[in-house]
């Protein structure tokens, strides 16, 4: 048996080995999609948090049990030890707020887009490079273990050659019920926020254009992502549709996609999918509401390589939503055991996407 002294050691260094969180923000997304997972996890521990609603702020903490309340990031940077931090922020935001924290932290984690406009975000992943801060850009979708089923599936078959190449991939995306109930209990003191700092507008394109590219980089720059992660490679833009239903790209190796963007629309139903298709086969990955909870998306593969009878599939997965995997994943990247799904200068390449999209579609 272990002697006091040794339990009492074990016990201490299993403490000291917890992830130190802080949050910047908990008053929306940094409340229900995050602060919520983090504070479950066994190998992290949320210490502090950062609300300039200090009301919701300390509503917030007393329910999750956070023992420490700050009226801004500053606050807590200068009080506070940690080893992360989630800024769950709006996106026009970051290119203001993370240069102050990147210092201060080994890693931080943040919403997507990186930024608005594509120079904001490469000196985002500069900025962050030379703090020596890893900045893990929160596309959920990745972090979904049907999608990490998918990813493995098709790295396998690039693999073997059993299926042949990779042909083609097509995500449908239509505008559905993204929450699901998502926010059902948020806390909200009804404190107002004050006027924050934010990273100018572009200038370099017309207000039409302009509303146009910060509309697509909020709703379907998840989908630009999960793109290149399914082709496995960069892509460039090939086609615009004017209409803003149908973007074509090719990837560097000549794969052709297409992102079908919200051709029909739903009230109640989330209908995303991608279709990854092969020579001798393909699979089918579909992915539920991004606020849902306690389930993961749905893979359907389909195996044609001659010689045998096809084979259709449908994989039982662990009842794990995308948000709490990717807290786990977060946690992980901290503890040195994974990199990240997604890190900065990888998120770059969205912007870049979508600067391009939109120059194709309105000519500017």
């Amino acid at each position: 048996m272990l002697s006091v002294n040794l339990r009492t050691r074990v016990r201490k260094e299993w403490t000291m080995s917890k992830v130190r969180i802080g949050f910047v923000g908990v008053g929306s997304m940094g409340q229900m999609a995050h602060l919520k997972n983090y504070v479950t996890l066994d190998d992290c521990e949320v210490v502090a948090l950062a609300e300039v609603r200090l009301q919701t702020g300390k509503l917030v903490a007393e329910r999750y049990g956070v023992p420490k309340v700050y009226p801004d990031h500053r606050a807590m940077l200068a009080s506070e030890t940690l080893d992360a931090v989630v800024a769950s922020q709006p996106f026009d935001r970051h290119a203001v707020l993370l240069p102050e924290i990147y210092p201060h932290v080994k890693y931080v984690l943040t919403e997507k887009p990186l930024a608005v406009a594509p120079e904001a975000g490469r000196k985002l992943a500069a900025a962050a490079a030379r703090a020596g801060c890893t900045h893990m850009v929160a596309y959920h979708k990745r972090s979904d273990p049907a999608t990490e089923y998918a990813r493995g599936l098709i790295d396998q078959w690039k693999a073997d050659g059993r299926l042949g190449r990779l042909k083609y991939v097509r995500i449908l995306m239509p505008a559905g019920d993204w929450i699901n109930n998502g926010f059902l209990g948020r806390l909200d003191a009804g404190d107002k926020p004050p006027a924050l700092d934010r990273e100018p507008p572009m200038t370099d394109l017309d207000e039409p254009a302009r509303k146009a590219y910060v509309s697509f980089v909020n709703y379907y720059i998840h989908q630009l992502n999960l793109m290149r992660h399914l082709l496995g490679e960069p892509y460039r833009v090939a086609y615009a549709d004017q209409t803003g239903v149908l973007l074509a790209v090719r990837s560097e190796s000549g794969v052709p996609g297409v992102l079908e963007m919200t051709p029909y629309r739903t009230t109640v139903e989330w209908e995303e999918s991608a279709l990854v298709a092969f020579e001798k086969g393909y699979l089918v990955l579909r992915l539920p509401a991004p606020m849902v909870c306690n389930r993961a998306g749905t893979v359907e593969v389909y195996e044609d390589p001659g010689g045998k009878t096809p084979v259709r599939s449908f994989p039982s997965l662990p009842w794990v939503h995308a948000m709490r995997n990717q807290a786990m994943n977060f946690v992980k990247v901290c503890r040195g055991e994974r990199k990240p799904p997604c890190d900065a200068g990888e998120a770059v390449l969205d912007l870049d996407v979508a600067r391009e999209y939109i120059r194709q579609r309105f000519g500017q």
